[in-house]
């Protein structure tokens, strides 16, 4: 593939899309250069001003450009903005003046310090939010919101009550306890979800024994993903009981852990008093899955804790290793391999042995357990 950069003064592009304004078009991406300064450009919103019978957009993607609007477009369904300059102002003059509007997609706009979504969005359904690092607050009143994406630093979440959010993926890349946090403070926010997503860097504290439920979450899934080779051995991830604790109709529930070695007090170390909490009984359960499985005590006594409560137990997936890969594939579908370090590959084999002893004697004959260790040809260790 040739890829050809070709330097136009800015009257050009102005003039195409005067004529592209012209033809009455649906859609329109406008996407420049990442090589290219986002103040380098500015988008015209003349030739769209929303007049009543001349804008017709109704999908506008805009990248690398900077964009100044002041007023909406009536027809607007669609808004995905990448890597561009536009104030909390004008970002909040669009959004109120586009009620058609249902996706809306923020990414690494960097000017943006607070979004507020107006009540009068009644039809939007889905909002990105991702890395806009100077983004502090995202206050949501739209009533109709369904799927909620963040990704990014700490940020503070006010929901409208009439807000109906059911899909939610939380994946913050600093120091901020999301697990905590998620705990703490979401049942709250987002009280009618039913699929969560969360991703953590660092976690220094446990998990909290809050009242509050998730009342109708299904679908849990919790990737710790260790921001310098370790994750930190301060976190206690049977403290991830109270977690599930809190969600009484939860069916599915995975663990990721990706790290490139551990810290963690081994089993092995002192495998003596595992620790039990029977004041729970997980009724609906039906699939666990665990990747980057290793010997930890606190890990052993998870599975264990999940394999004696959950009554309605089916399968249990033990993955020795974090099984995916950059853009997401699981590499036991796939057959392609990860690098991995040779301490992981070492943890592994402690892993399975951990399993064998530990966990396989306790899992009733209708539960399915599958374990899954590293590649014997591509991560072959030697001792």
């Amino acid at each position: 593939m040739i890829e050809l950069y070709i330097i136009v003064d800015p009257c050009y592009l102005n003039s195409w899309l005067q004529i592209d304004a012209i033809l009455w078009i649906e859609e329109l991406a406008f996407v420049l250069p990442s090589t290219c300064n986002a103040n380098y450009y500015d988008f015209p919103c003349a030739p769209f001003v929303d007049d009543g019978c001349r804008n017709t957009i109704e999908h506008l993607c805009l990248g690398g450009c900077a964009f100044h609007p002041t007023a909406g477009f009536g027809y607007l369904r669609r808004l995905h903005l990448f890597c561009v300059c536009i104030t909390v102002d004008e970002l909040g003059c669009l959004i109120s003046k586009s009620s058609a509007l249902e996706h809306l997609t923020l990414k690494y706009c960097n000017m943006i310090t607070y979004l507020k979504i107006p009540s009068l969005l009644q039809h939007l359904n889905y909002l990105m939010v991702s890395e806009c690092t100077k983004l502090q607050l995202i206050e949501c009143k739209a009533p109709n919101l369904s799927t909620f994406y963040f990704n990014g630093g700490q940020v503070k979440l006010l929901f409208g009550d009439l807000v109906q959010v059911k899909s939610m993926g939380m994946y913050c890349f600093d120091r901020c306890n999301t697990i905590y946090n998620a705990r703490a403070n979401l049942p709250s926010i987002v009280p009618n979800i039913e699929t969560l997503s969360i991703s953590s860097v660092s976690e220094v504290i446990n998990t909290p024994i809050v009242p509050v439920k998730f009342l109708h979450l299904k679908y849990l899934s919790i990737s710790l993903e260790a921001e310098h080779g370790a994750f930190s051995p301060v976190y206690d991830y049977f403290s991830l009981v109270y977690f599930l604790d809190a969600c009484p109709v939860l069916e599915t529930f995975h663990l990721a852990v990706s790290q490139t070695r551990m810290k963690h007090d081994s089993v092995f170390g002192d495998p003596s008093h595992l620790r039990k909490r029977r004041e729970y009984c997980h009724e609906n359960i039906k699939t666990v899955k665990i990747s980057g499985f290793c010997s930890t005590k606190s890990t052993v006594e998870l599975t264990c804790h999940i394999l004696e409560n959950a009554t309605s137990l089916q399968c249990l997936t033990l993955d020795t290793i974090d099984d995916v890969d950059d853009i997401g594939k699981h590499v036991h579908e796939t057959g392609e391999c990860n690098p991995i370090g040779r301490h992981m590959i070492k943890e592994a084999r402690e892993a399975l042995l951990a399993i064998e002893r530990y966990i396989m004697k306790k899992g009733p004959s209708t539960v399915k357990l599958n374990v899954l260790e590293p590649c014997r040809r591509c991560h072959a260790f030697a001792a």
